[in-house]
């Protein structure tokens, strides 16, 4: 049974201490950002002291080993600095942004297949120059690229350069409240500009250029998407779910069959993590521990297996929790047959630190930290769990070993999934005995299937025999889907919040294990605080009075907030449409608790396009409207100007006084530009949704 003090935990991870300080130096980076001189500076001042500490004798050492300590400690947060800084291609003196200006031509190398939307063709690629006055800048950095659907771009390929005449945009947020913040996680990814081509606005050139390893893992990935589809079958369900569960392909997937597959808490097992990485190295450990002329020689062993898993993670697109898996199973396969075994802790830290020193922005992607805290939760709470009933029966205890570890992956993620997804999913257990063994099951017929699809006739069967388990699998995950109360949803968590509730979970299973009290003391005054904050952030919700002004392109989206109520007024196709209303509405409403839509609010008072919300007059135009020349002005707060309106900003301050000019997300950018330097000549205020997010103002 893990030990729950930190001595231990300390001796036997060595790289524990080098995670901690190593982390703080990749936070203080980010959010304060260290210039490099002085990262340079730091850097030289702890390598003297390093080499001064060489000269100095056994005995003053022992002396001194607080200092030495704390130096350490300084070199770590120093290194994660100096990485952090690294990363950021933007610092980058070659980066294209530094160079590029508007009407510059773009030399641009396509880094991956094109990939087919609704609407568009999407491509990342890199920008290999700037053309200035018939010179080729080398430049830096990647860029999303969008193409209109025409033949030509269909016919795109990885490695094709292309040369763009159009100017890039910025990526921004939508800015709505609660929203995903798509900017920070795109510059994670150290994308920065993303770019809309139509057919006129770009050539192919003669040129290409690949690289022979991303070229075969490219060609591996299509090959297995076509014998998945010839011997699975054209149903998309069914095809979706196997092409993600095998190497995380997830353009096929449904929306709502994906949105099932989370409310019913086993996502994780169609978004490649640690759990198929887990169920491929005991596969491969198993296979060449069988084979005479491998399993008598580890090297040869450990190299197979390490080669087959990373191939694996490659052709599954590398992310930040199938790396951390890749390398958390590589550490255990080097320490497993050419050292003493090693603590597990450590290789959790080893693959952390490794990760982090390749990307140190991999601290702040979701799946690399839910990866961590579900291990950590499996090797520390499983035992416990699991010792806590006696169960006879051999199959009834494979069951329960089975919800043992669902139940300890879920004491350390659930407050970070209630943060980020703001659901719980109250019947994960029955789901993950269901699924986990389902899916394993899928995952190993898949790669069967692979393996033998050149005999047409098992590679066949075991395509129906597939195509017939992931049916049962996602009948099975709809119907629990439809259940009632299958998932807790609105939750509302902020960041002190989800820390208090990850003191109370964690104090609480080590009370229940060590039988501490002192350990329930702290966990119930810890619940104290948690409710209290709780309480007065229901109490602020109760007593809200809000205007909102969604950023949803092309159309018209207004609340008025009253506590937990809100009038809804905008364009009906946002009361039907869930994917607009999931991604622009409702993070905005679970974030305000907004949980009843109401058809008028007691504090708002309407008649045609004028409210009166509290003490604010508020007029609303989204048609035109013919000005009567007025000897006194009408006081308004706050004009929202919507749908296009045909009107001229002089003429509306020539019968309005009002405070601050509203265009929201549905106007044209064209017409918002104009009125914008209508009202920078008149010196009035106003606020433009498109530009700067959604406009939100307290009554």
């Amino acid at each position: 049974m893990p030990k729950f003090n930190t001595a231990p935990i300390w001796k036997l991870a060595p790289f524990v201490r080098l995670l901690l300080p190593f982390s703080v130096g990749i936070l203080i980076q980010w959010y304060i950002g260290i210039a490099l001189y002085l990262i340079v500076t730091l850097l030289l001042i702890v390598l003297v002291f390093v080499i001064g500490f060489t000269f100095i004798s056994i005995k003053n050492k022992y002396r001194l080993q607080t200092l030495e300590a704390i130096l350490f400690f300084i070199a770590m947060i120093v290194l994660g600095l100096f990485l952090t800084h690294k990363n950021d291609e933007s610092k980058n003196t070659n980066w294209y942004g530094k160079a590029y200006k508007p009407n510059d031509f773009i030399l641009v190398r396509i880094d991956e297949p094109v990939i087919e939307k609704n609407k568009s063709y999407k491509a990342n690629a890199y920008v290999e120059g700037i053309i200035k006055n018939d010179s080729l800048i080398k430049t830096q950095g990647k860029i999303i690229v969008y193409f209109a659907k025409d033949s030509a771009a269909g016919l795109l390929n990885y490695g094709d350069k292309i040369l763009i005449h159009k100017n890039i945009q910025t990526i921004k947020n939508s800015g709505n409240p609660g929203s995903f913040n798509y900017q920070r996680y795109a510059s994670f990814q150290q994308l920065f500009h993303t770019i809309f081509l139509k057919e006129k606005d770009w050539v192919k050139t003669n040129e290409r250029q690949v690289s022979w390893f991303k070229q075969f893992i490219f060609s591996a990935r299509e090959k297995i998407l076509d014998i998945l589809k010839k011997n699975i079958g054209d149903n998309k369900d069914e095809l979706g779910i196997a092409e993600a569960l095998l190497i995380g392909y997830t353009n096929d997937l449904d929306n709502d069959l994906v949105q099932a597959y989370s409310n019913t808490g086993v996502v994780h097992v169609i978004a490649i993590s640690g759990m198929h990485l887990g169920l491929i190295y005991v596969m491969l450990v198993w296979v060449f521990g069988k084979l005479p002329f491998i399993k008598k020689s580890k090297i040869i062993q450990v190299v197979l297996i390490l080669s087959c898993l990373w191939l694996f993670s490659l052709l599954t697109g590398a992310s930040a929790s199938v790396l951390r898996s890749a390398v958390m199973f590589s550490c255990i396969a080097i320490g497993k047959n050419f050292f003493k075994q090693a603590s597990i802790f450590n290789s959790l830290a080893a693959s952390a630190f490794i990760l982090l020193c390749y990307n140190p922005y991999y601290l702040w992607d979701v799946g690399f930290q839910l990866s961590y805290l579900a291990v950590i939760g499996i090797i520390v709470f499983q035992k416990p769990i699991y010792n806590t009933i006696y169960i006879k029966n051999k199959y009834v205890n494979e069951v329960w070993k089975l919800v043992a570890i669902s139940i300890a992956a879920q004491l350390l993620t659930f407050p970070i999934c209630i943060y980020y997804f703001h659901q719980f999913p109250n019947l994960f257990i029955l789901t993950n005995i269901i699924a986990v063994p389902l899916s394993s099951l899928i995952l190993y017929l898949e790669i069967a299937m692979i393996s033998l699809s050149w005999i047409p006739f098992i590679g066949t069967w075991l395509g129906k025999l597939t195509q017939w388990l992931v049916w049962l699998m996602n009948k099975i995950i709809l119907f629990v889907n439809d259940f009632p109360f299958a998932v807790w949803d609105n939750l509302l968590a902020s960041i002190l919040t989800t820390l208090l509730l990850y003191v109370v979970v964690v104090t609480c299973c080590i009370w229940l294990i060590k039988k501490k009290k002192e350990y329930l003391k702290f966990s119930l005054l810890t619940l104290l605080c948690f409710v209290l904050l709780q309480s007065f952030m229901q109490w602020q919700i109760k007593n809200q009075q809000k205007l909102i002004v969604y950023n949803v392109p092309q159309h018209q989206a207004i609340d008025f907030v009253s506590g937990n109520t809100y009038k809804f007024i905008g364009d009906s196709i946002l009361l039907v449409d869930g994917i607009l209303q999931n991604f622009h509405l409702k993070p905005g409403r679970i974030k305000f608790q907004l949980n009843q839509r109401v058809d008028s609010l007691s504090n708002c008072f309407a008649k045609t396009n004028f409210y009166q919300f509290n003490t604010k007059k508020i007029m609303l135009i989204d048609e035109p409207i013919a000005f009567n020349s007025l000897t006194t002005k009408i006081n308004v707060d706050i004009i929202l100007i919507s749908k296009n309106p045909k009107l001229h900003i002089p003429q509306l301050a020539s019968v309005f006084n009002c405070k601050t000019i509203v265009f929201d997300a549905s106007n044209s950018l064209w017409k918002i530009d104009r009125w914008k330097e209508d009202c920078d000549k008149l010196n009035l205020q106003y606020y433009s949704v498109p530009d700067n997010g959604a406009y939100v103002l307290d009554l």
